[in-house]
């Protein structure tokens, strides 16, 4: 079985989908949790798959540097290393090199960069990062790209926009090599919306697989964010998926989903669980509080995951401060349960035909940070 994508049904601009990887069927729309370095921190593969994770994703930029592609190709690739037999998606490392600031060099053939590790120089081109990603062995790949920071200027944002198209270009004339892998391509044009829609159209016209939205959730409100989203998304092929990265808040996914979004990654759940915060419907919980010292209900009452089937707050708190890694996995485990179930119930709400009061529901009781 090949890559493809497969619209099921739709409620205005939200739809919900089908996506074939050699590697099983992922249903979209889906969030995608983040394993940067081939382990999604803190759960196993048997975890993720217990909770109906679909989908992971990993980091070209890291694993490229540890433990190195020859110790991933001796494993026999990516999903053997990490014993994750599901759809893989890696991206380029390009958010990551150009997040290293002076410790990189652009160029119009590629970038040198020094590993933040070692210290140690490296390169990478498009092409480079198309083959790294070949040995990694990932069913869905992403180019090199030249992300901007927030803000940016139009000229700094235009120079890296063409720059990001001509080395999505060079990607699939490279990528031709290996056609089972699904190379997607990255939109990005800032927070500019006619560079946003000329990105779009250059990149339509390579005919990608898949459309990946890159450059947005890097410091801008979300407010801007949807603006962006809002100005050019609806253009993007009806029968190609789309992916915003770096989105893992509920209220985002939702507005992403509103918009025609089809798949979401971020280190967001994780990244908050180990520091003792967990998502539930009203928002965020921080469990480190002492408010909750005595509470012995479980963190989400609605909730049916395993971690609040069996533990209360309290406890989960006393594991949190004594620093026991317990704790940061219970958190992790219910951070991305949430989500995963929050995504279900999307799709639900999209087939029923009942998205809008799903919508509105979900914004009368969630009463999270805007910036989350």
């Amino acid at each position: 079985m090949g890559f493809s994508w497969t619209v099921t049904s739709r409620f205005g601009h939200a739809r919900t989908g089908e996506l074939q990887t050699p590697r099983g069927t992922v249903e979209t729309p889906a969030f995608m949790p983040v394993g940067t370095q081939a382990t999604v921190k803190a759960m196993t593969p048997e975890e993720l798959r217990s909770i109906g994770v679909g989908m992971i994703l990993s980091n070209t930029y890291h694993l490229y540097l540890r433990p190195g592609t020859e110790v991933i190709a001796r494993a026999g690739g990516l999903h053997r290393f990490m014993n994750w037999h599901g759809p893989l998606l890696t991206d380029s490392g390009g958010f990551q090199v150009f997040s290293l600031g002076e410790m990189r060099k652009v160029e119009e053939n590629g970038v040198t960069f020094r590993s933040h590790i070692d210290g140690s120089t490296h390169f990478f081109s498009p092409e480079i990062a198309v083959e790294v990603q070949g040995i990694l062995g990932s069913d869905i790949i992403m180019p090199l790209d030249h992300v901007v920071p927030y803000p940016a200027s139009y000229a700094e944002t235009e120079d890296a926009m063409w720059r990001s198209i001509r080395w999505a270009r060079r990607s699939m004339d490279y990528h031709q090599k290996r056609e089972e892998q699904a190379l997607f391509a990255i939109i990005q044009g800032g927070m500019f919306n006619d560079l946003r829609r000329t990105c779009s159209r250059e990149l339509m016209e390579m005919d990608f697989p898949g459309y990946a939205i890159g450059g947005l959730s890097v410091g801008e409100p979300k407010t801007l964010m949807y603006r962006v989203l809002d100005a050019f998304v609806q253009e993007l092929p009806e029968d190609k998926p789309r992916y915003l990265m770096g989105i893992g808040s509920a209220d985002a996914l939702l507005e992403g989903v509103k918009r025609g979004i089809d798949l979401f990654d971020c280190v967001l759940p994780t990244r908050i669980a180990r520091n003792g915060k967990a998502m539930v419907g009203e928002g965020y919980l921080v469990l480190r509080n002492a408010g909750f010292a005595h509470d012995m209900s479980p963190i989400d009452p609605g909730c049916s995951c395993y971690v609040c089937q069996n533990y209360t707050r309290g406890y989960i708190r006393h594991l949190i401060k004594a620093n026991e890694i317990l704790g940061h996995r219970l958190t992790t485990f219910h951070n991305l349960y949430f989500l995963t179930d929050f995504m279900r119930a999307v799709r639900r709400a999209i087939q029923e035909e009942k998205f809008d009061a799903f919508y509105q529901q979900f914004w009368e009781r969630f009463d999270g940070s805007p910036e989350e």
